[in-house]
């Protein structure tokens, strides 16, 4: 098991308690990145794919795969990567050192599709262990909607939705547009409303899936112009709730993620 790092956010100084991810081998060791006790994270302005992943060897079976690199969203909507101590600390038990940094999933397409994700060598999100499947319908009121007149409507009707389906202290990011692409937080919950005039493609997709993973939350999507085709194909792969919205703020599932949720609730 990892140990907590500190990260203090450079922006608001707030210190956080981080959690370094454990990615599991499909040897069924378990994989984690070292990270730099001390060292000051980055904060991200714009995202860049090929940053965003990393080459690790698994210290078991000695396989190399690409996961996801640590990052942490601080609540006053700064997104930040976190340093590693590359080869000059110990390893966390049980994980090997991060290696060079991974390239987007096409590039990865020759990899062994074993690990769960088909071409892109990463494990689908997992229910954690013991968790109760989530099976029984869950009785609520009617949804009330908001009228979408702005951009900032659009994150209101999706807030009001989210807290609809039982996810709980909801809240919109201090940030109009912050890098991390992310609108609305709780506790298990983040998610994105893009309230543009285009669809959502898949790199927006991946990325949401990637916050998701990284601080353990359920990570949704909600688009005024829908998504394209290779959008709704990713989130099918990776298990991403999709939803539409009309000027009328009611949320629509896309996909079926988006319509088990619907009908079960958040999770408990």
């Amino acid at each position: 098991m990892t140990e907590n790092v500190p990260v203090r956010c450079p922006v608001c100084r707030r210190e956080h308690a981080y959690v370094p991810p454990v990615y599991p081998c499909p040897c069924g060791a378990p994989v984690a990145p070292p990270l730099l006790r001390g060292g000051v994270p980055v904060r991200i302005h714009h995202r860049v794919w090929a940053d965003s992943w990393l080459t690790l060897r698994c210290a078991s079976c000695g396989r190399y795969d690409e996961w996801p690199r640590p990052e942490l969203g601080c609540p006053c909507g700064a997104l930040l990567r976190l340093p590693l101590a590359h080869d000059h600390a110990s390893p966390v038990p049980g994980a090997a050192p991060a290696g060079s940094l991974a390239g987007p999933p096409a590039d990865t397409a020759g990899l062994p599709e074993a690990a769960g994700v088909p071409g892109t060598g990463h494990p689908a999100p997992q229910p954690p262990p013991g968790a109760a499947p989530r099976t029984a319908a869950r009785e609520r009121p009617a949804f009330r909607p908001v009228t979408i007149r702005t951009a900032r409507d659009a994150v209101t009707a999706a807030a009001r939705y989210l807290d609809w389906l039982g996810f709980e202290r909801v809240r919109t990011t201090t940030e109009s547009h912050p890098a991390s692409g992310v609108d609305l937080r709780g506790p298990e919950v983040l998610a994105r409303v893009d309230p543009t005039t285009s669809p959502v493609g898949p790199a927006t997709v991946e990325t949401l899936w990637l916050h998701g993973l990284n601080e353990s939350a359920v990570a949704l999507c909600f688009s005024l112009a829908g998504y394209t085709t290779a959008a709704r194909t990713r989130a099918d792969v990776l298990g991403l709730p999709l939803f539409v919205m009309d000027l009328t703020g009611t949320p629509q599932p896309v996909n079926d993620t988006a319509r088990e949720l619907v009908r079960t609730g958040a999770p408990r």
